[in-house]
């Protein structure tokens, strides 16, 4: 039997039951009509997995109320690696595409990435709001489609000198990829061939990087790495690299 999922934020959970939003209320009664009584999965966002019966399915007076029975195991396990896949900012459905792959595919967070030649310029902080919440939204569909029960964070859009001279991460390894002059991917393993728990990942736009964007990098510890002889479009690159890390330290074997 199709399992039914619904997302329901940590704080819609209360007194063994959860409150679904207007939307999803929405879909559960207009869309796939179900009735008090009927099963279905709700999960917060966070990794955590929830068996419910519908109580009551609401309409114009609020939305759908489910009992929660208990915890459950979400349909697919999330990737041992804490991913970060931060993605210079390209235009139309581009960024699009590669949310909602780099969701598909495991990455803990996306960090939209304000660079020298990005494809688009934000307006101002009005217009970097409004892009950040359609992303977000392509992220909870992906996250439902693949069988998550973590949604990824989608940043608001990051400022290149910011993001590089973050601190890291704990524990996390930090590589810009460029299309020449790099190490080879397998570089991040280390002496002994410890896997790196979390990396970041940074891919540029279109245009390239700037050689002083690269130069920046490398002085704040990130690695540069190349990923082969040719020249793949931002939003391929972006999706290859969700590909290989995961292939490499994460579970796509």
């Amino acid at each position: 039997m199709t399992v039914r999922r619904f997302y329901a934020p940590p704080e819609a959970f209360e007194a063994g039951g959860v409150s679904l939003s207007e939307e999803e209320s929405r879909h559960l009664r207009d869309v796939l009509r179900l009735r008090a009584g009927d099963e279905a999965r709700v999960f917060d966002g966070e990794g955590r997995e929830f068996l419910c019966v519908l109580a009551e399915a609401g309409g114009r007076r609020g939305g759908a109320r489910l009992e929660v029975r208990g915890a459950v195991e979400p349909p697919n396990p999330e990737s041992p690696l804490e991913l970060t896949l931060a993605v210079a900012l390209l235009k139309g459905e581009k960024f699009d595409l590669v949310v909602q792959k780099a969701t598909e595919l495991g990455a803990a967070r996306v960090v939209p990435v304000e660079t020298r030649r990005a494809d688009v310029r934000l307006r101002d902080e009005r217009d970097a709001a409004k892009r950040a919440e359609r992303w977000r939204r392509l992220a909870l569909e992906a996250a439902k489609q693949s069988g998550r029960a973590r949604v990824p964070a989608v940043e608001a859009p990051a400022a290149f000198a910011r993001l590089i001279e973050d601190a890291p991460r704990a524990h996390e390894a930090r590589v810009l990829f460029a299309e020449g002059g790099g190490a080879a991917l397998e570089s991040l393993l280390t002496e002994t061939g410890e896997r790196p728990a979390a990396v970041a990942a940074l891919v540029g736009p279109e245009g390239g990087w700037e050689q002083e964007e690269i130069e920046l990098a490398r002085a704040h510890g990130w690695a540069v790495v190349t990923l082969g002889g040719r020249t793949l479009r931002a939003e391929t690159a972006a999706i290859t690299v969700c590909v290989l890390l995961q292939n490499l330290f994460g579970d796509l074997k």
